[in-house]
């Protein structure tokens, strides 16, 4: 049996002899380095996690690290936590630190990319957040998700309703539930003043349900509701109201059309609110509307209006397209609550397809065959005068 040996600094500073044993020189040497080597990998890391550490063991780390972060807010965590268990953990549960590279997070990404691109994006930024913890922590050398290839998402035109849509809608939503020989409770009208709600305001479900009725001002010159909260959901707890918006840029003051005071009046005579704090839109037991139950609703309603191939998003969408068109990108954009105008105009407004007609008049003007012919002989008579 022959030995190799050598010094070996590791990380605390300190120089220590490593030794290793083999049949033969080549494979002490061999065995030598691949001790020194997994020698370098054991020494980086802290007291809580190291090269060693089991992905099951970081997620817990990253949970409990994430649950003192102040600037998520707890559905954003919810949804990390939810997501990273449910699209992650069953890829690299069996795995060390040390042994996730690169090349084994890039295939597990390009795998769920084959299922579908939402999946893949939710896969890659908890994934991300937890191995960047663990590099922080200097249990990795570098966090590998950065490295992986980009993903691409696959190109969808926005689209927004056509006027014709808009009434089916509202046809549909009149008539829903309400038929003879129902069972059940009727609809107590709310969920047609959502709809014109949204209308009126481009604002986002969980924004609609959270208005309260300190948030209206129906009785100024330009009735207005401010738009200031949204409808949140803890694990192991009902719908919540959470005081401030998806967005810093979402929280704003919108005046309202005429079509949605109406129908907010109309609810309010049926439906009396007493205190400044009551939300606008509330159950029968006077708490939130989950934003689960009433984009379920809303689907219902589209199907029932014979639309298809369209989400309940669709309504903020209309509102984005019908501004743009009639007054330009910035109102759409500040309508909508957006910081930027390249966000309204890529996701929100749905490609004008029809050229300008003024295009016509100009090419009548100056190609038409008697337009041309006329150019000719104007042409042919300055040469005349001129000779």
């Amino acid at each position: 049996m022959v030995i190799a040996s050598a010094r070996f600094r590791d990380w605390d500073g300190k120089v220590r002899r490593v030794e290793a044993r083999g049949s033969s020189k080549n494979a002490a040497r061999a065995e030598l380095k691949k001790r020194m080597a997994n020698r370098s990998d054991r020494s980086i890391g802290s007291d809580v996690l190291t090269g060693d550490t089991t992905f099951p063991e970081l997620v817990e780390f990253w949970i409990e690290d994430m649950e003192g972060d102040n600037r998520l807010a707890p559905s954003t965590k919810d949804t990390y936590i939810r997501n990273m268990r449910t699209l992650v953990m069953g890829a690299f549960e069996h795995y060390t630190l040390r042994e996730i590279s690169v090349s084994r997070v890039d295939q597990f990404l390009k795998r769920e990319a084959m299922k579908s691109y939402s999946r893949a994006k939710h896969a890659k930024v908890v994934l991300g957040l937890a191995l960047g913890l663990a590099t922080r922590y200097d249990a990795m050398v570098r966090n590998p998700v950065p490295q992986t290839r980009r993903l691409y998402k696959p190109k969808a035109q926005p689209t927004s309703l056509t006027i014709e849509q808009v009434q089916s809608i509202r046809f549909a939503v009149a008539n829903w539930r309400r038929g003879e020989g129902r069972m059940g409770p009727r609809p107590d009208g709310q969920l047609e003043v959502i709809i014109e709600t949204m209308l009126g305001t481009s604002a986002r479900i969980g924004e609609v349900l959270a208005i309260r009725m300190c948030d209206l001002d129906l009785e100024d010159e330009v009735p207005t509701v401010k738009l200031c909260g949204t409808i949140v959901h803890f694990k192991g707890q009902g719908p919540v109201r959470q005081d401030y918006p998806k967005t810093d840029s979402s929280r704003r003051s919108i005046a309202l059309p005429q079509f949605t005071v109406s129908a907010i009046r109309e609810l309010l005579k049926t439906h009396p609110r007493t205190t400044d704090d009551e939300l606008l839109f509330q159950t029968r037991n006077g708490t939130p509307h989950t934003t689960n139950n009433i984009r379920r609703r809303l689907s219902t309603i589209l199907e029932e209006a014979g639309i298809e191939g369209v989400t309940p998003h669709a309504f903020r969408r209309t509102v984005a397209t019908t501004i743009h068109r009639s007054d330009g990108i910035a109102l759409a954009s500040e309508t909508l609550g957006h910081s930027s105008h390249e966000i309204t105009r890529t996701h929100y407004i749905e490609p004008e397809t029809k050229v300008n007609p003024r295009s016509a008049q100009i090419l009548d003007e100056f190609l038409s065959p008697d337009s041309t012919q006329n150019a000719i002989d104007k042409s042919e008579g300055k040469e005349r005068e001129a000779a």
